[in-house]
């Protein structure tokens, strides 16, 4: 069979990938602005349905950033000492910088007296004092202050595994491929599958309702290791190896059912255990967890659209598609005061979320090209 080539893992410019990128990094500011509203249950429930309406919509943004790392990264040449001496250097330097950037960025917002009503921010943390303990406690996690970078300790370990099942990826056939992203799929319905449990007699072992050997000594069940965002990365591959040789007929019939089927389990699964477990946040995130598989019907309809659409190089795209990775790490902060900034005006939420996100993307672009232009700074950011 002539299988479709990765002319992109060797350094090539794939312009729908350019594309891709912003896409993804649009819908991640837009996530995030969705919080205040989605947090705002408790007062104002038309401005949660709204937030929950767009929140539900842009679960798909990680996981696209995930397949776009297996789309460029995959098959992987060379060892594994430059492999990871590479792309860990591109992840740390970053990781540490905006840990650090972050919070001093917050604090001085905060300091100026300025007053927010988003429910999520807890005006007690941002004493000089308190903002200090941020400065080097990111060493065991991410904070408030620095949430868009729980993405990054992720990728460091994904990383730190690529080469591997890149290895096995090198020599598997395409049943073998297939075979491991039908059990990763399975892995995405377990939320479900324990969520349900206890409705069926399941009372889980010593206090732990963890299912398939899931237990308070043993985080690791029966699937795994074929769970997370691997799979995305595996699946990205996959999909450029093997190109689906769809019309576009039956490309836009598939995804628009995918996608349509997975939003609304996203949506009013979101609704329900709302309305069902108020107040319960480890219950009201299973329906967007990014690993669910109603999230991944989305994610994986979005993907196959866009590398389909022909898309010719350009220099425009190709600046911002560079800058991605730059606002991804410093947008959280300008979010927080385009909300504050806009909160106000007389919108219904459902615009007044989509705007915020638009300034908030444009202000971190502008701030992310400045960065770009000394090489100081530019290693921050890219």
């Amino acid at each position: 069979m002539n299988n479709t080539p990765l002319p992109q893992s060797h350094g090539s410019h794939v312009a729908w990938v350019d594309v891709l990128r912003i896409f993804a990094c649009f819908l991640v500011v837009l996530a995030h602005c969705c919080d205040p509203f989605v947090g705002n249950a408790s007062n104002d429930m038309f401005d949660f349905q709204c937030g929950a309406f767009w929140g539900s919509m842009v679960r798909p943004c990680v996981p696209l950033f995930a397949m776009i790392s297996g789309v460029l990264l995959f098959p992987i040449t060379g060892d594994t000492a430059t492999f990871y001496s590479k792309r860990l250097k591109r992840i740390l330097i970053p990781l540490v910088v905006w840990s650090l950037a972050l919070p001093l960025m917050y604090y001085g917002y905060f300091s100026t007296g300025i007053q927010t009503s988003n429910p999520n921010i807890d005006m007690s943390t941002y004493t000089w004092q308190a903002t200090l303990s941020k400065l080097y406690t990111f060493i065991f996690n991410f904070n408030y202050d620095t949430t868009p970078l729980w993405y990054l300790y992720m990728l460091a370990g994904i990383y730190l595994f690529m080469p591997i099942i890149g290895g096995w990826l090198n020599q598997a056939s395409r049943k073998d491929i297939q075979l491991f992203l039908k059990l990763w799929v399975c892995s995405m319905c377990l939320p479900y599958v324990q969520m349900l449990a206890p409705f069926l007699g399941y009372e889980g072992n010593f206090g732990n309702m963890g299912i398939l050997g899931v237990c308070d000594w043993n985080p690791y069940g029966t699937f795994y290791y074929f769970s997370g965002f691997i799979g995305y990365m595996v699946l990205a591959h996959y999909l450029v190896k093997y190109p689906l040789k769809w019309s576009w007929t039956k490309t836009l019939s598939v995804a628009g059912s995918l996608f349509l089927a997975g939003y609304a389990i996203t949506l009013f699964g979101f609704l329900e255990i709302q309305k069902n477990f108020p107040g319960d946040a480890a219950k009201l995130e299973i329906c967007w967890y990014f690993s669910g598989i109603n999230v991944f019907m989305m994610t994986y309809a979005m993907f196959i659209v866009v590398q389909k659409i022909r898309i010719f190089p350009n220099p425009f795209l190709t600046k911002v598609a560079a800058l991605t990775f730059g606002i991804y790490l410093c947008h959280f902060v300008l979010v927080q005061c385009s909300y504050d900034l806009l909160i106000g005006i007389p919108l219904a939420a459902y615009v007044k979320i989509p705007l915020i996100a638009c300034v908030a993307f444009a202000i971190s672009l502008a701030l992310v090209w400045v960065l770009s232009l000394t090489r100081l700074t530019r290693k921050s950011i890219m």
